[in-house]
């Protein structure tokens, strides 16, 4: 098992917090509503399992640069921390795994104080997507688009990049190929 467990405890140190942080994607951003709430006014289970499932789709398309991904499934889901109305939850992920068909994605869902700037764990999870094809059978994920990832990641400390610095790879590629 990854380090990775040792992220949600109290007793660790600000490097290895910085690095998780560093490596991890931001994806998406939900304020907390009043429709948004169930019992206790806390923020309804289902309602942020959703919006995991969401943003984590979104990342694994992006990944295996397909919208053909489906979900497979998701680890255990422990509530660390209660969301309330008016608050920002903010949603993060980073590739765990990449399979022959499947990729495996680590997601939290953070309590974002908008007054410190300070987060919070609320939830975080393993969830594994499978790439299909037209009738919903599995295919395999393109070792290029392996391989494009986890090089970015190397380079540059993330896996997908904006607009921006894509062009910026590929002007910099270009140019690499015609010094060659």
């Amino acid at each position: 098992q990854k380090n990775q467990k040792t992220f949600h405890t109290t007793n660790i140190d600000n490097f290895q917090q910085l690095y998780y942080i560093f490596y991890m994607e931001y994806l998406n951003t939900h304020p907390i509503k009043t429709s948004d709430l169930g019992f206790h006014k806390n923020l309804f289970g289902g309602k942020i399992l959703a919006w995991v499932d969401s943003a984590a789709s979104g990342l694994a398309m992006q990944l295996c640069d397909t919208p053909m991904v489906v979900t497979k499934g998701l680890d255990q889901c422990i509530f660390h921390k209660p969301g309330k109305e008016g608050q920002l939850m903010k949603i993060y992920g980073r590739p765990e795994k990449v399979g022959t068909t499947s990729v495996t994605l680590y997601i939290e869902v953070r309590k974002h104080n908008v007054h410190t700037g300070n987060q919070e764990v609320v939830i975080h999870t393993n969830i594994k997507f499978v790439r299909i094809d037209e009738e919903g059978h599995p295919i395999p994920v393109s070792e290029r688009v392996k391989n494009r990832y986890f090089k970015r990641l190397t380079k540059y400390g993330k896996g997908l990049l904006d607009a921006e610095e894509r062009k910026l790879e590929n002007f910099n590629n270009v140019i690499a190929k015609s010094n060659n």
